[in-house]
């Protein structure tokens, strides 16, 4: 189970963050990255936000004006399957492991790309997904959180790859 870091991306706080060449991942996500509201975003269990390139392109054909990083999420993953992505694994992201914690919920922030009768938090999260099924079709379109349990650096074009299974 791999994927390419197409995008590794951060913010002074909300949304978008933008591209950087690399960054330092440590216990408490991205070296120069913030929240706009800590209650709800980032600390050692939401440390990183991944979110899959391939659900933006989804996206952008249904008419929603996304790009990597407008989301809010740090690293933008091409190629891995996140329907296939569960709570406990461990993957290698350049040269630090994450460990995938939580789905990631989407709140009103993202309302910025809402148009009449196109809402894109129905589009990444549901109902099933909410109750921790992952049997929703909108399994971890909205992003997984994780948490840091070996810093070093990531940068475009590194490999991310499952180091193994929950346990």
């Amino acid at each position: 189970m791999t994927g390419i870091i197409e995008q590794v991306s951060i913010s002074r706080g909300g949304i978008p963050k933008t591209a950087v060449p690399e960054a330092w991942i440590g216990a408490t996500g991205l070296d120069g990255d913030g929240h706009r509201n800590p209650k709800y975003h980032g600390g050692p269990l939401k440390a990183v936000l991944l979110l899959s390139a391939d659900v933006l392109d989804e996206l952008r054909a249904e008419g929603f004006d996304v790009s990597p990083g407008s989301l809010g999420e740090n690293l933008t993953i091409r190629g891995l399957d996140f329907g296939q992505l569960r709570t406990g694994m461990r993957f290698r992201a350049g040269g630090a492991i994450v460990r995938l914690t939580s789905l990631r919920q989407p709140c009103a922030t993202l309302d910025i790309f809402n148009s009449p009768g196109l809402r894109i938090q129905n589009r990444l999260y549901d109902a099933l997904a909410k109750s921790g099924d992952p049997a929703s079709p909108n399994w971890a379109k909205g992003g997984f959180y994780a948490s840091v349990e070996a810093p070093g650096f990531v940068r475009p074009d590194d490999i991310l790859e499952l180091a193994d299974l929950p346990c």
